[in-house]
Protein backbone atom coordinates (compact mmCIF):
# COMPACT_ATOMS: atom_id res chain seq x y z
CA UNK A 1 0.00 0.00 0.00
CA UNK A 2 1.20 3.34 -1.25
CA UNK A 3 0.96 6.67 1.13
CA UNK A 4 -2.59 8.10 0.79
CA UNK A 5 -4.13 5.08 -1.60
CA UNK A 6 -5.60 1.49 -1.17
CA UNK A 7 -5.75 -1.19 -3.30
CA UNK A 8 -8.89 -3.34 -3.44
CA UNK A 9 -8.01 -6.97 -3.10
CA UNK A 10 -11.29 -8.51 -4.94
CA UNK A 11 -14.35 -8.67 -6.75
CA UNK A 12 -15.55 -6.38 -9.85
CA UNK A 13 -12.75 -3.76 -9.06
CA UNK A 14 -9.76 -5.89 -7.89
CA UNK A 15 -6.57 -3.78 -8.29
CA UNK A 16 -8.54 -0.63 -8.68
CA UNK A 17 -7.19 1.93 -6.33
CA UNK A 18 -8.94 4.43 -3.90
CA UNK A 19 -7.69 7.79 -2.68
CA UNK A 20 -8.03 8.74 0.67
CA UNK A 21 -6.18 12.67 2.27
CA UNK A 22 -3.79 12.50 5.16
CA UNK A 23 -5.14 11.93 8.91
CA UNK A 24 -4.22 11.54 12.29
CA UNK A 25 -7.00 8.45 12.23
CA UNK A 26 -7.09 7.32 9.34
CA UNK A 27 -5.84 4.20 9.17
CA UNK A 28 -6.62 1.65 6.28
CA UNK A 29 -7.83 -2.14 7.30
CA UNK A 30 -4.47 -3.68 5.64
CA UNK A 31 -5.21 -5.75 2.87
CA UNK A 32 -3.98 -9.15 4.27
CA UNK A 33 -7.31 -8.54 6.93
CA UNK A 34 -9.40 -7.70 4.05
CA UNK A 35 -8.59 -10.65 2.36
CA UNK A 36 -9.19 -12.78 5.31
CA UNK A 37 -12.31 -11.08 6.05
CA UNK A 38 -14.12 -11.18 3.26
CA UNK A 39 -12.72 -15.08 3.07
CA UNK A 40 -14.92 -15.18 5.94
CA UNK A 41 -17.84 -13.51 4.77
CA UNK A 42 -17.89 -15.83 1.55
CA UNK A 43 -16.51 -13.41 -1.31
CA UNK A 44 -19.92 -12.55 -2.79
CA UNK A 45 -21.95 -10.17 -1.16
CA UNK A 46 -24.81 -10.16 -3.60
CA UNK A 47 -28.09 -9.07 -2.01
CA UNK A 48 -26.54 -8.14 1.13
CA UNK A 49 -26.70 -4.61 2.63
CA UNK A 50 -23.60 -3.26 4.41
CA UNK A 51 -23.02 -0.40 6.68
CA UNK A 52 -19.27 1.01 6.73
CA UNK A 53 -19.58 3.51 9.77
CA UNK A 54 -16.47 4.21 10.39
CA UNK A 55 -15.09 4.90 6.69
CA UNK A 56 -12.17 6.78 6.79
CA UNK A 57 -10.25 5.64 3.53
CA UNK A 58 -13.69 3.27 2.39
CA UNK A 59 -11.57 0.54 1.94
CA UNK A 60 -14.33 -2.23 3.78
CA UNK A 61 -17.45 -0.76 1.55
CA UNK A 62 -15.21 -0.86 -1.39
CA UNK A 63 -14.48 -4.12 -1.23
CA UNK A 64 -18.07 -5.00 -0.34
CA UNK A 65 -19.14 -2.74 -3.07
CA UNK A 66 -16.76 -4.74 -5.37
CA UNK A 67 -18.04 -8.10 -4.40
CA UNK A 68 -21.46 -7.58 -5.19
CA UNK A 69 -23.29 -5.83 -2.51
CA UNK A 70 -26.63 -4.62 -3.23
CA UNK A 71 -26.32 -1.18 -1.03
CA UNK A 72 -23.50 0.20 1.02
CA UNK A 73 -23.19 3.29 3.60
CA UNK A 74 -20.31 4.41 4.26
CA UNK A 75 -20.51 6.90 7.45
CA UNK A 76 -17.89 9.12 7.56
CA UNK A 77 -17.33 12.75 9.53
CA UNK A 78 -14.36 14.39 8.21
CA UNK A 79 -15.83 16.65 5.36
CA UNK A 80 -12.66 16.05 3.75
CA UNK A 81 -12.19 12.27 3.95
CA UNK A 82 -16.27 12.40 2.95
CA UNK A 83 -15.10 14.25 -0.90
CA UNK A 84 -12.22 11.83 -1.25
CA UNK A 85 -14.82 9.12 -0.59
CA UNK A 86 -17.57 10.63 -3.42
CA UNK A 87 -14.03 10.62 -5.66
CA UNK A 88 -13.73 6.99 -5.52
CA UNK A 89 -17.28 6.55 -5.77
CA UNK A 90 -17.22 8.85 -8.79
CA UNK A 91 -14.09 7.57 -10.25
CA UNK A 92 -15.61 3.64 -9.90
CA UNK A 93 -19.52 4.70 -11.06
CA UNK A 94 -20.48 2.74 -7.55
CA UNK A 95 -23.66 3.27 -8.07
CA UNK A 96 -24.66 1.28 -4.46
CA UNK A 97 -22.27 3.13 -2.69
CA UNK A 98 -23.83 6.22 -0.55
CA UNK A 99 -21.43 8.42 1.07
CA UNK A 100 -23.11 9.69 4.57
CA UNK A 101 -21.51 12.71 6.39
CA UNK A 102 -22.37 11.89 9.69
CA UNK A 103 -20.89 11.41 13.30
CA UNK A 104 -21.37 7.03 13.74
CA UNK A 105 -23.91 7.49 17.19
CA UNK A 106 -25.75 10.13 15.55
CA UNK A 107 -25.95 8.29 12.47
CA UNK A 108 -27.15 4.93 14.28
CA UNK A 109 -29.29 7.13 16.41
CA UNK A 110 -31.43 8.53 13.71
CA UNK A 111 -30.89 5.90 10.72
CA UNK A 112 -33.44 3.89 9.50
CA UNK A 113 -32.17 1.58 7.58
CA UNK A 114 -31.05 -2.46 8.32
CA UNK A 115 -27.75 -3.94 7.78
CA UNK A 116 -26.69 -7.75 7.07
CA UNK A 117 -23.16 -6.66 7.04
CA UNK A 118 -21.48 -4.11 9.26
CA UNK A 119 -17.67 -2.90 9.68
CA UNK A 120 -16.82 -0.62 12.67
CA UNK A 121 -13.37 0.59 12.59
CA UNK A 122 -13.34 3.48 15.03
CA UNK A 123 -10.07 5.18 15.53
CA UNK A 124 -8.48 3.31 18.50
CA UNK A 125 -8.07 5.98 20.37
CA UNK A 126 -11.68 5.84 20.62
CA UNK A 127 -13.64 3.14 22.89
CA UNK A 128 -17.04 3.85 21.66
CA UNK A 129 -18.23 -0.55 21.84
CA UNK A 130 -21.15 -0.40 24.55
CA UNK A 131 -22.47 2.72 23.25
CA UNK A 132 -22.18 1.34 19.39
CA UNK A 133 -23.67 -1.80 19.88
CA UNK A 134 -26.90 -0.73 21.77
CA UNK A 135 -27.49 1.64 19.03
CA UNK A 136 -26.49 -0.85 16.78
CA UNK A 137 -29.17 -3.21 17.47
CA UNK A 138 -31.95 -1.82 15.66
CA UNK A 139 -30.59 -1.58 12.30
CA UNK A 140 -29.16 -5.09 11.99
CA UNK A 141 -30.93 -7.94 10.05
CA UNK A 142 -31.71 -10.95 12.29
CA UNK A 143 -28.88 -12.88 10.61
CA UNK A 144 -26.39 -9.95 10.14
CA UNK A 145 -22.66 -10.31 11.15
CA UNK A 146 -20.38 -7.37 12.22
CA UNK A 147 -16.80 -6.93 11.84
CA UNK A 148 -14.94 -4.76 14.37
CA UNK A 149 -11.28 -3.85 14.18
CA UNK A 150 -9.35 -2.27 17.61
CA UNK A 151 -6.51 -1.92 18.72
CA UNK A 152 -3.97 -3.97 20.70
CA UNK A 153 -4.97 -2.62 24.18
CA UNK A 154 -8.79 -0.99 23.59
CA UNK A 155 -11.44 -3.50 25.25
CA UNK A 156 -13.13 -4.31 21.12
CA UNK A 157 -11.92 -7.99 22.22
CA UNK A 158 -14.27 -9.36 24.54
CA UNK A 159 -17.60 -9.98 22.53
CA UNK A 160 -20.55 -7.94 24.16
CA UNK A 161 -23.10 -9.53 25.54
CA UNK A 162 -25.88 -11.33 23.43
CA UNK A 163 -22.55 -11.27 20.62
CA UNK A 164 -20.35 -14.65 20.17
CA UNK A 165 -17.03 -14.32 18.24
CA UNK A 166 -17.72 -16.18 14.86
CA UNK A 167 -14.10 -15.84 13.95
CA UNK A 168 -11.05 -13.44 15.10
CA UNK A 169 -7.20 -12.57 14.34
CA UNK A 170 -4.41 -10.09 14.97
CA UNK A 171 -1.95 -8.36 12.69
CA UNK A 172 0.34 -6.39 14.25
CA UNK A 173 -1.30 -3.85 16.39
CA UNK A 174 -4.74 -4.70 15.25
CA UNK A 175 -7.25 -7.32 16.44
CA UNK A 176 -9.99 -8.36 14.40
CA UNK A 177 -12.91 -9.72 14.73
CA UNK A 178 -16.74 -10.96 13.15
CA UNK A 179 -19.15 -11.38 15.78
CA UNK A 180 -22.66 -13.18 15.00
CA UNK A 181 -25.45 -12.78 17.43
CA UNK A 182 -27.04 -15.56 19.84
CA UNK A 183 -29.97 -13.84 20.85
CA UNK A 184 -32.37 -11.72 19.51
CA UNK A 185 -35.21 -9.53 21.13
CA UNK A 186 -38.04 -10.56 19.48
CA UNK A 187 -41.42 -8.56 19.57
CA UNK A 188 -42.28 -8.68 23.32
CA UNK A 189 -38.60 -9.08 24.78
CA UNK A 190 -38.37 -12.78 24.28
CA UNK A 191 -34.66 -14.48 23.74
CA UNK A 192 -33.91 -17.02 20.84
CA UNK A 193 -31.02 -19.09 19.91
CA UNK A 194 -30.00 -18.38 16.45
Amino acid sequence: MKANRVRIVGGAWRSRFIHFPDGRDLRPTPDRVRETLFNWLGQDLSGKRCLDLYAGSGALGFEAASRGAKQVVLVERERAVCTALDASRAVLNAATVEVIRADALEFLRTDGGVYDVVFLDPPFADNPWAMLFERLLPRLAPDAVVYRESGKNNDGRAAPQGWAVHRQGRAGQVNYQLLKRTTHDDQGGLSRNV
